[in-house]
């Protein structure tokens, strides 16, 4: 590196020119050259005597700088370029200082044409003089070189000072410049060393370049030298800062967290009679806002008119985004709305943040509301917190506004990813709007958005929860022909669907294609089977599968506890039930009204309502809440039972406990005292519910219709149809029926008939238990010609069972056709329908009454082999039959089986048996 001592510096080779000049006059100060044949060495050893004086040649330098001769071809002479050294050019530039212009182009010259190396003295020189003129380009063009020669802050601010005093400059601006640069440059720590150093020599900077400088070190983050250097300033009261020194002042001290001093700067700032903006304050607020001192960030904000300032949009963005670091959305929303008022727009950061922590403390209406309100002013919060309130809105509920929020995207400037597809395909599913669920997957493959495995996943889980579980196979061979995945999810919900449709086969065919694949079930698939398993009344299969379950570490949940407690609670097997409901309590799972609920239901559905009772009040001293279903399913076991005073009581202790007496209890109420004939009661019930403001619906209303039907009172269930319609309740198809049935069962068929047609043109289609109603009324009548008409009708219709079958069994039994009543048995199977055990006792009673024991035990015979068990009855006709013909020791065998498969004799089984002796034929036939 090249030291910046003014020793002579050599000329380039380039300058030393061999062309022979020659001088017509030593003392004149104008040289004119001749071409000579003289010598070189002759030459040289002349001039270099005649220019021994520096100053004589600096002074015919400086005539060839301001002469009009070119300075290519002054310079070309040999004893000019022997003799030019860095020192005349410094004093050639001093010399010219009142034409720095001049200076730079001759500066220039030299550098450009004859590669001279200028000294930094040189650099110095023309940098300060060109500043005092405000040529501040070239001078920083020259800063730039010279910063090239990698040459110490340190060593060219001493270069600087030499200058700046040997030369006399007046202004100290080219220090100042020097910092600019470097800080322009990027280099300001080297910045920072010079405006040391001018302190140190009692130069004082420009407090714009102080400005520069401590904003330079914001920048860089060197908070901790913005204080220092701001001290050392301060120290010298020829310096006085102004608003945007303080300003990174403030900055640097709220970034170290020392807000208390920064607040004392502020007041010193105030008292320095300094011009005032509002940005520093604005920078106060945010280091309050940022370290969580909110309110004082506000009292800040409404002192600034005491000051002469006007808060301004980045003063309202900074305080708002500060309350919502301090989940203080909703004053956020009031100083949002101030912003607004006063004409000022919030930014997307502002509106992100307000809507995300109104969205997490569960505000989502009010975030909504907020987006609805900005998106008019054209401001929308991002499109992550856009898909997030989306999701919040459909986790609360609010599917029309998240809808809204989806079809608006557009208007406001969003384009849908794949996340908001995804959550709204989901939300469509879950409205049961599959359809448009379905063009919106369409719309993704429009747009370009990759579908990924989870708006599958939500379209199969709609469908099958719609019960659509054609659709949703077809979408399963989708996703895998796109080459996605299936995942545990998608394969519970295919098996979600299989199990609610009772086509458990299917499910479980699943259940075992994905553990195959090495897809591991979760706790909602083992629930889903164990469900469909409850359901289909498969308890042995549903608890192997539940201690499969356990045993292979998958956590059963509340939900899986629930749905086995409802199972065996509907088996009767109370006892399992309230084991499972300890076993749960001792794993930490909480127990709510479902389970409750199904435990009452469980205990009323076996006779044991006082007990159902008792446990209802040992929830209640352990504090824990019952809701209207646990009530209702109380209530239900005491009307079932004819205590209806007893449910009346607990309507009372409902009341007592706060609980409400919804419709679904009244209709309850209502069955029971129907049932009981209490029709004062009724009418009381009825007066209740419209004290309370409500209406009897489709349910109650059918119940009484029913009643009365039943009753064979039509005038009065016509009455209560007459009052349903004015009350806007419109009959469904189990109102239409029980209708239907009271007019058969008094013979009415013409009239039943009108009603079906009536029924037909409100689009309620009957079911196979309204054609039930005319097919007993026929078979009945002994018309067994329209009866089977009207059986083949049902058939075509896929609305035959077994139900309607024993009816037409019964039919041709009472007219003697035991052949055509066998025939049925046949054409049952044949159709996929099953006899039960009322198919064959009804034919086998017939056999057994007219002797014919050998066709009666065949076909006992038979009902056994196809897996149907006898039940009291059926043992009742067959022992009969037996004891009729003589055969008491068949008779006894039956008893004993009956005994041992746990049938109930009743009185009809036990007198034969006594007497030897037949069985009143009306009797028997009645009871069946």
């Amino acid at each position: 590196m090249r030291t910046l001592s003014h020793r002579r510096l050599a000329a380039p080779r380039d300058l030393r020119i061999t062309t022979t000049y020659t001088c017509a006059c030593a003392c004149t100060s104008a040289f004119s050259t001749t071409t000579t044949t003289t010598t070189t060495t002759t030459t040289t050893s002349t001039f270099t005597s005649t220019f021994d004086n520096d100053e004589k040649f600096i002074s015919f330098l400086n005539d060839i700088v301001r002469g009009k001769e070119s300075w290519k071809l002054s310079l070309s002479k040999p004893y000019i370029s022997q003799t030019l050294r860095p020192q005349h050019i410094e004093k050639l530039l001093i010399r010219n200082i009142d034409n720095p212009r001049l200076a730079l182009r001759f500066f220039n010259f030299l550098g450009l044409h004859y590669n001279f190396y200028h000294s930094t003295t040189s650099f110095c020189i023309l940098v300060h003089s060109l500043v005092q003129a405000n040529l501040y380009w070239p001078a920083s063009s020259l800063l730039q070189t010279l910063f090239n020669r990698k040459f110490l802050p340190s060593q060219i601010f001493h270069e600087f000072l030499r200058s700046y005093v040997n030369f006399r400059f007046s202004s100290t601006l080219g220090f100042d410049f020097l910092i600019q640069n470097y800080v322009e440059n990027r280099k300001v720590l080297d910045g920072v060393v010079i405006m040391k150093l001018m302190l140190q020599n009692r130069l004082m900077p420009e407090v714009r370049t102080l400005s520069a400088v401590l904003h330079g070190l914001v920048k860089i983050k060197r908070f901790d030298l913005v204080l220092e250097l701001f001290d050392d300033v301060m120290n010298h009261d020829e310096v006085q800062p102004d608003v945007y020194v303080y300003t990174a002042v403030i900055r640097s001290l709220c970034e170290l967290k020392d807000l208390d001093r920064a607040k004392e700067v502020i007041g010193q700032m105030e008292l320095s009679g300094c011009e005032l903006n509002v940005v520093t304050y604005n920078v106060l607020i945010h280091g309050l806002c940022k370290n969580r001192r909110v309110w004082e960030a506000i009292e800040v904000k409404n002192s600034l008119g005491q000051k002469g300032l006007q808060a301004d949009v980045v003063t309202y963005c900074t305080l708002v985004l500060g309350l919502c670091k301090v989940e203080d959305a909703v004053i956020a929303v009031e100083v949002v709305n101030e912003m607004i008022v006063l004409g000022f727009v919030p930014s997307e950061a502002v509106i992100s943040g307000v809507v995300e922590g109104l969205r997490k403390k569960g505000n989502v209406m009010d975030a909504y509301i907020l987006v609805n309100d900005v998106g008019r002013l054209g401001v929308v919060p991002n499109l992550f917190v856009y898909n997030a309130l989306i999701s919040s809105l459909c986790k609360y509920g609010k599917l029309e506004e998240a809808e809204s929020l989806f079809w608006s995207m557009n208007q406001k400037g969003l384009f849908p990813n794949e996340v908001t597809f995804s959550i709204v395909i989901d939300l469509f599913c879950k409205q049961g709007k599959l359809d448009i669920a379905l063009h919106l997957l369409g719309k993704m493959t429009e747009m370009g958005v990759e579908a990924t495995v989870y708006p599958y996943n939500s379209l199969i889980n709609g469908h099958c929860n719609f019960g659509k579980l054609n659709k949703a196979e077809s979408l399963f061979e989708k996703m895998i022909t796109k080459g996605l995945g299936p995942t545990v999810v998608t394969y519970t919900s295919l098996i979600g669907g299989y199990c609610r449709e009772g086509e458990m086969s299917k499910a479980f065919r699943l259940y075992h294609e994905m553990t195959g694949k090495g897809i591991s079930p979760n706790t909602y698939t083992y629930t889903s089977l164990i469900s469909g398993l409850c359901h289909a009344n498969r308890m042995d299969d549903a608890n192997k599968l539940f201690n499969e379950m356990v045993d292979k570490e998958v956590l059963p949940n509340e939900v899986t506890y629930n749905v086995m407690i409802d199972g065996h609670s509907r088996e009767g097997n109370t006892t399992r039930a309230f084991q499972l409901l300890d076993e749960m309590v001792e794993k930490g799972l909480v127990p709510d009204t479902y389970t409750y609920r199904s435990l009452i239901s469980g205990l009323c559905s076996i006779g044991r309502v006082s007990e159902a009772k008792s446990f209802v009040d040992k929830l209640h001293e352990e504090h824990h809440k019952l809701n209207e279903m646990c009530f209702s399913v109380l209530l239900h076991g005491y009307c079932k039972e004819g205590r209806l005073d007893d449910a009346l009581s607990i309507c009372t202790e409902m009341l007592e406990r706060q609980v409400r007496v919804d419709i679904v209890c009244y209709a309850i109420l209502i069955d029971g005292s129907l049932k009981q004939n209490e029709r004062s009661r009724l009418l009381q019930l009825l007066k209740e519910m419209n004290d309370q403001g409500m209406n009897p619906d489709n349910v109650i209303y059918t119940s009484m219709v029913d009643a009365y039907s039943k009753a064979g009172n039509l005038k009065k269930a016509n009455q209560l149809w007459d009052i349903m319609v004015s009350d806007g309740c419109t009959p469904n198809i189990v109102t239409y029926t029980a209708l239907i049935n009271g007019l058969c069962k008094l013979g009415y068929a013409s009239k039943a008939y009108l009603l079906l047609k009536e029924m037909l043109a409100s689009d309620s289609c009957p079911n196979h238990i309204t054609y039930g109603c005319f097919l007993d009324y026929f078979t009945r009548e002994g018309n067994m010609e329209f009866a089977i008409q009207l059986h083949k009708l049902m058939l075509k219709g896929c609305l035959a069972n077994t139900v309607t079958y024993n009816i037409l069994i019964r039919g041709f039994c009472k007219m003697g056709k035991l052949q055509g009543a066998a025939e049925l048995l046949v054409e049952m199977v044949e159709n996929d329908i099953k006899p039960d055990c009322i198919s064959y006792s009804t034919i086998m009673y017939e056999h057994s009454k007219g002797g014919d024991m050998h066709e009666a035990i065949k076909l006992w015979d038979l009902m056994l082999s196809k897996g149907i068990y006898p039940d009291a009855v059926a043992y009742e006709f067959l022992i009969y039959g037996c004891c009729r013909s003589g055969d008491l020791a068949k008779a006894f065998e039956l008893w004993d089986d009956m005994i041992r498969s746990g049938v109930k004799p009743g009185r009809a089984t036990y007198s034969p048996l006594a007497l030897g002796a037949p069985l009143a034929s009306m009797h028997l036939y009645g009871k069946s």
